[in-house]
């Protein structure tokens, strides 16, 4: 069986291989930043319990609408995940979480483990915020629209807006 301190060290070399940004505010913990695209960075625990490795990174506020569509979406890809799943918390915060057991605990494992939180909490993170909070993005747009304001991130949104095929130009987009 592995200790804890020879785990914690495993954990830190395999992050530090992968040129991730960490801190750890104390052996067996472990706060990652994943870098991202559509969700600019998501920010992962990695802590050591007793018997496994507990793997949790905050996805997204709880939905302001939809929220049996935002459900329904995050089980069905539950079925598609690798050693995590989506949950929520008591204010309905969605979270991806998972353990594995000490034994498990690998370079490779935690290299999965990792990829398969940022892809889905990448990959997933503009569906979530189109089901649960498609009133507040045509809000934001109208009051930056009515403003003059920049439009370039909210442009994965415009199909909310505007019949297909009709997407507005946007200066930010077509002056750069």
């Amino acid at each position: 069986m592995t200790d804890a301190h020879s785990l914690d060290q495993v954990i830190a070399d395999a992050l530090t291989e992968r040129e991730l940004d960490y801190e750890r505010p104390q052996p067996g913990r472990f706060h990652v930043t994943l870098p991202g695209i559509k969700k600019q960075r998501t920010n992962c625990w990695l802590i050591l319990g007793r018997h496994a490795l507990s793997v949790e990174a905050f996805v997204c506020r709880a939905p302001d609408e939809a929220h049996e569509e935002v459900y329904r979406f995050l089980l069905r890809r539950n079925a598609r995940l690798y050693g995590v799943h989506y949950t929520v918390d008591r204010l309905g915060d969605i979270y991806l979480v998972g353990k594995v057991s000490h034994a498990a605990v690998s370079a490779d494992e935690l290299d999965r483990l990792l990829g398969q939180v940022l892809e889905a909490a990448d990959g997933d993170f503009n569906t979530l915020l189109e089901i649960g909070f498609a009133s507040a993005i045509r809000r934001e747009w109208d009051w930056r629209t009515s403003r003059g304001e920049s439009l370039a991130n909210l442009q994965a949104f415009a199909h909310l807006l505007e019949p297909a095929g009709q997407r507005p130009r946007v200066a930010d987009e077509a002056d750069s």
